[in-house]
């Protein structure tokens, strides 16, 4: 998976595919025509009240594909003093939190030799801490 590069019409579509979800089904529940599902399997973004219909009709969290993204390519946030001084109604979020699909990713970019954990480091602001204990606890994956 491509986390730099989203094209959700392809996923859509893969995730379409792999369920074996007739297009009559789609269709009726998305509320469009076959026309139309072809169209947005092309599209590279989609409005997200769309994509929550593709989330529910398929079982799979397509929001999840751009927090992985956020993770990985988001520039690191400045100080964290102007966060004390202003509250905000919406909900806070960890940006630390690594699914089990970027631990995978990153070691397997360790472990083909496409980048080096110091570049890890680097790259993703991942401590070095973090990085050794996913790959003391994933061993196996790395050889």
């Amino acid at each position: 998976m491509n986390f730099k590069n989203i094209h959700i019409g392809n996923i859509i579509e893969t995730r379409v595919f792999e369920s074996g979800i007739e297009l009559s089904r789609i269709c009726q529940f998305m509320k469009c025509s076959e026309e139309e599902i072809n169209e947005m399997f092309l599209q590279q973004n989609l409005l997200t009240d769309v994509l929550l219909k593709w989330s529910k009709l398929l079982e799979y969290d397509f929001f999840r594909i751009y927090c992985q993204h956020l993770i990985l390519y988001a520039p690191p946030s400045g100080e964290k003093t102007s966060d004390l001084t202003v509250k905000s109604s919406l909900p806070v979020f960890r940006k630390s939190l690594y699914t089990q699909e970027i631990i995978n990713y990153i070691l397997d970019e360790i472990s083909s030799g496409a980048m080096t954990k110091n570049e890890v480091i680097e790259k993703y602001r991942i401590p070095k801490t973090t990085l050794h204990k996913w790959i003391s606890k994933n061993k196996g994956k790395l050889l």
